[in-house]
Parts: structure tokens; C-alpha cells; sequence
């Protein structure tokens, strides 16, 4: 996708907003965030999507979810102190794999600051292997309530 494209995203392009506070930890040396913390802010939005929403229980579900790709375009440096919004939705649903937008929105300022995202591809918590229908009807469910308007997200049909 084209970074200017990215670069426009609003927060009205996400389904689902999770509020988060910096830390002073989080600058790394040079007074911004680290980049390894937009990563730990998109596992944080996601799984919290997935257990309030989507009925997962990372503990005992008998499906978990692997990440097998991701990334993060930045655009402006956030540092501390700093109240972020970290915006999501669903780019791909397909049978047993998800990708995952997220836009990273300073509080009170328009302008996207990172865009990122990852893949999970949800498996049988023993084999790691993907079940037979895929990821779990409660998954399926939650994820198509944010699924982003005009991305290209495909639902593939299990086969009969």
C-alpha cells in the first residue's frame, strides 16, 4: 500500500479504539518511542480485541493465534508524556489466518503517527497445525465486527 494512502488514515477508518499511556520507559535514547514498543502496543490492541470481543482465552482456547508476519510504517516521533490511541481493524479475514491494521493516533491531534499491522494465523493449541474449519465461529464473528469499510477483506469459504 501506498504510504501517502497510509498517511491519511483517520481514526474513523478503525472499528475499535484502545486508549494507552506512555511511559517514560518507553522513550528509547534518542526522547521518542522505541520502535519496539508500536510492537508491544499491537499485540496489546489486538489481544485485547480478541478477548473482550472475540471470546478468546489465551490460557485454555483451544485455538491460539501465531503471528507468521508484521510491520509498522512511522511517519512522526511520540514521546513521553503522551496519551495514545491505538485504532484497529481487519484488512483480510480469511479460513484461518487474520491481518490486522493499526493506526497509532496521539490524543487530541489528527495526524496518524504509525500505521502497522500483523498477520495471525490461528492453529490447534497442540498440533499448531490449523484446524479443519479454520479459526472458531466466536473468532470469526468478532473479527468481521471490524473489518475496515473499503479494504479489501475476503472471506474464504471452507470447502464442503
Amino acid at each position: 500500500m501506498a504510504l501517502e494512502a497510509l498517511k491519511s488514515r483517520r481514526r474513523e477508518d478503525y472499528k475499535f479504539t484502545l486508549e494507552y499511556r506512555t511511559r517514560w520507559s518507553d522513550n528509547d535514547m534518542y526522547h521518542h518511542l522505541n520502535n519496539s514498543i508500536y510492537y508491544f502496543l499491537f499485540d496489546s490492541v489486538v489481544n485485547t480485541y480478541l478477548i473482550n470481543h472475540c471470546g478468546l482465552h489465551p490460557p485454555s482456547s483451544p485455538q491460539i493465534g501465531l503471528v507468521v508476519h508484521s510491520h509498522c510504517d512511522y511517519f512522526a516521533p511520540i514521546e513521553f508524556p503522551a496519551v495514545v490511541d491505538l485504532a484497529l481493524r481487519v484488512k483480510k479475514l480469511g479460513k484461518s489466518s487474520v491481518e490486522y491494521e493499526i493506526g497509532v493516533f496521539v490524543k487530541g491531534e489528527e495526524a496518524v503517527k504509525a500505521v502497522g499491522g500483523f498477520v495471525h494465523v490461528f492453529v490447534e493449541r497442540e498440533s499448531r497445525k490449523p484446524g479443519v474449519d479454520g479459526m472458531g465461529a466466536p473468532l470469526r464473528e468478532g473479527l468481521r465486527e471490524i473489518v475496515g469499510a473499503g479494504v479489501d477483506a475476503v472471506e474464504r469459504k471452507p470447502k464442503l
